[in-house]
This record gives structure tokens, sequence and C-alpha cells, in this order.
């Protein structure tokens, strides 16, 4: 059985750190190589957090990625 860490409002610890690394690296490339992950793991977890939350968190283009108001908050 795979322990899962979850956080209050059901989104899992995995997602969040994913998230925060996109977010302090600018791109999910970079975010990637700083936990040691593929960049395609990193887009599904922050795409399943988004998800699960409801709301999108990042805007992304091919220059670029920045966290939305949400995202921000």
């Amino acid at each position: 059985m795979q322990d899962v860490q979850e956080l209050s409002d059901g989104a899992r610890l995995e997602e969040v750190e994913a998230f925060v690394a996109v977010v302090e690296a600018g791109g999910f490339a970079a975010a990637a190589r700083r936990i040691g992950r593929d960049a395609s793991v990193v887009s599904r977890r922050v795409a399943s957090l988004e998800a699960r939350l409801g709301v999108r968190l990042l805007a992304r283009t091919t220059r670029r990625t920045a966290p939305t108001e949400a995202g921000a908050t």
C-alpha cells in the first residue's frame, strides 16, 4: 500500500510540491530538475491539483509559466 500524504482540502502533498516547484523555478522543466522528476510527472501532478481544486493555478504559454490570480493566493 502506498503512503500518500493528503492535506485537509484533499490536495496531495506531491501535487502541491510540484506546483510550488513550477512557480519557484518558472517552468516545468526547471521544476522537474529541482525535485528530481520528469517534466511530464510534474505537469500531471499540477494538472491533478488543478482538477482536484477546480481552478486553474498556472497560466501556461510556450514561453513562460506564471501563477494565475488563484495560484498566487
